[in-house]
């Protein structure tokens, strides 16, 4: 077990995009291949991929992908070229609102794509900077969690028990990861001495994602219910809380997975300092504190049920012959009761299935929103490529 048994999140290979799939993590380990824009879409709004940095990579690729599936065959002087263009940056863009990153690469990636329109190069041509655009931008986005990672690990100088919420590792980023990239950066200098993980409710990010990220890497670490933070801070088992970002404000105020604000609270009550670990592209200077981020919704079946998902392996032939008589046309919707659902599909010589399982009232209202945003004055330090600054030093940093 090593950092490096990581895979690699999000990709681009031969012309598709190549991501882990992390809805189906940490049991089933899919490989998604997309090939459209419509496709990354869809991967980026239902989490297939995700975290900041991660659908910002998302974003950059699924111009690419508009280029080489539906660009290719305009002239890039019509106004038809240029009408798709906007309309597949505009899907993209607006996937998810609340993360920075995602936005902003899309248009890094628009304005490219115009620029050289004007110019008149050809189709051919604005692809293969589209393309080489987007692969850069993985590749900064681990060069700079890395260099995150070493200047989050310098701020501790002997073993530390960290504490975490939600998936800030290499899942939520190209490869290596923010507020992960720091504790990973602290392991291998023998820092680190034991991870809490919150497990990060209602979609289990912290459960699902960075507790199996950590089994991988060998890093010592528990899996912890949400609410059970306050308790292991007041034990004195903290000695500090790492956490990711996915919009941080002009004033330092932070946006990140719903639940961190409470984990902020209670770390000012027990004295556990609390950091931010994110890359600079995540600094939105143009909002100027969070109460002008848009907090994103989401379903309500987040709440009100549980998903799941797993494989069948028959162990009778009779067994063998009813699965593939029920997946002979594709995937097999199962009619449940309850409002459950479930689904049925040939993989390999076996059977996958997703299932959903209501476990609330019918008619319960649901609040679901994905984010909170921590106030500057909870943060003890935001932790970038560029070094550690103090939540009100971020316009100093840009000179």
């Amino acid at each position: 077990m090593a950092i490096t048994d990581l895979p690699r999140t999000i990709q681009w290979v031969d012309g598709t995009v190549h991501m882990i799939d992390q809805t189906r993590l940490p049991l089933t380990g899919d490989l998604l291949v997309v090939n459209t824009v419509e496709g990354m879409v869809t991967a980026i709004t239902s989490l297939a991929v995700r975290g900041a940095p991660a659908i910002g990579a998302a974003g950059a690729l699924g111009v690419a992908l508009w280029s080489q599936t539906v660009g290719k065959d305009m002239p890039a002087a019509d106004d038809a070229y240029l009408d798709s263009a906007n309309a597949a940056c505009d899907a993209l863009a607006n996937a998810r609102p609340t993360a920075v990153n995602l936005p902003r690469e899309v248009e890094n990636q628009r304005a490219r794509l115009l620029a050289d329109a004007a110019a008149g190069r050809t189709p051919a041509e604005i692809h293969e900077k589209l393309v080489a655009a987007a692969v850069q931008v993985c590749a900064d986005d681990e060069a700079a969690n890395r260099a995150l990672g070493a200047h989050g690990a310098a701020l501790f100088e002997g073993p530390t028990n960290f504490l975490t919420h939600c998936n800030a590792g290499s899942l939520a980023t190209s490869f290596y990861g923010t507020a992960l990239g720091v504790i990973y950066a602290a392991f291998e200098q023998g820092k680190v001495n034991h991870v809490w993980v919150d497990e990060t409710r209602p979609v289990n990010q912290g459960g699902r994602l960075t507790a199996w990220e950590l089994l991988v890497a060998g890093v010592p670490s528990t899996l912890i219910c949400d609410n059970m933070a306050a308790t292991v801070m007041r034990e004195g088992w903290v000695d500090a809380v790492v956490v990711g970002a996915d919009r941080i404000c002009a004033n330092g105020d932070t946006a990140n997975k719903i639940g961190t604000l409470g984990v902020a609270v209670l770390a000012r009550e027990f004295g556990v300092p609390f950091y931010i670990a994110a890359p600079w592209t995540t600094i939105d200077m143009n909002t100027a504190c969070g109460a002008d981020i848009v907090i994103e919704e989401r379903d309500p079946r987040e709440i009100e049920g549980i998903t799941v998902t797993g494989g069948i392996e028959p162990d009778s032939a009779s067994l063998t012959m009813g699965l593939d008589a029920l997946t002979r046309d594709g995937v097999a919707d199962l009619p449940l009761t309850k409002g459950h659902t479930m689904q049925i599909r040939r993989k390999g010589g076996a059977y996958a299935f997703d299932g959903w399982f209501k476990n609330t009232p019918t008619h319960v209202r649901v609040f679901n929103p994905a984010f909170d945003v921590t106030p500057a004055e909870y943060i003890a330090g935001i932790i970038t490529e560029r070094g550690v600054f103090a939540p009100d030093a971020l316009g100093d940093a840009l000179g």
